[in-house]
């Protein structure tokens, strides 16, 4: 019944186009917001990923990923592509950054990059939306 309800709204141009646009803003900030956050804090970014075991070097390939990538996804830019890339990268980052799951935090915060790579794989599936700059088709 809900579902109904839901499929109804959505068959509105205008609420499908704010639902698909409010989608990708609240994916998209995420990566932005950490994206920016490595930039300003380079040299502790730098830190944390040879404490890590990853090369620092490795550094600005993360801002282009996240940065780049939340822009895309913001403004729909080749939206499947960008949210392969992106699921890829939560998972990866989850096992690198976040295994110790015996700490409370970094268990949350590896299920949150879990969390975050099935939304990623709903914009490979269905893509941008009408409100994207690339235009995709759903599979539907």
């Amino acid at each position: 019944m809900f579902d109904t309800l839901i499929e109804k709204l959505l068959q509105q141009p205008a609420l499908a186009t704010l639902a698909s646009l409010a989608s990708r803003l609240l994916i998209a900030t995420i990566f932005i917001l950490a994206g920016f956050s490595k930039i300003t804090g380079y040299a502790g970014t730098v830190g944390y990923m040879q404490a890590m075991g990853v090369p620092g070097a490795l550094a600005p390939l993360a801002i282009l990923v996240e940065l780049g990538g939340g822009l895309a996804l913001l403004f729909g830019l080749w939206t499947r592509s960008v949210a392969a890339v992106l699921a890829g990268f939560c998972v990866i980052t989850a096992f690198i950054f976040h295994h110790n799951l015996a700490d409370q935090t970094t268990m949350i915060m590896f299920m949150k990059n879990l969390a975050m790579t099935g939304g990623l794989l709903q914009l490979v599936i269905y893509g941008g939306g009408v409100a994207s700059l690339t235009k995709s088709q759903s599979p539907r």
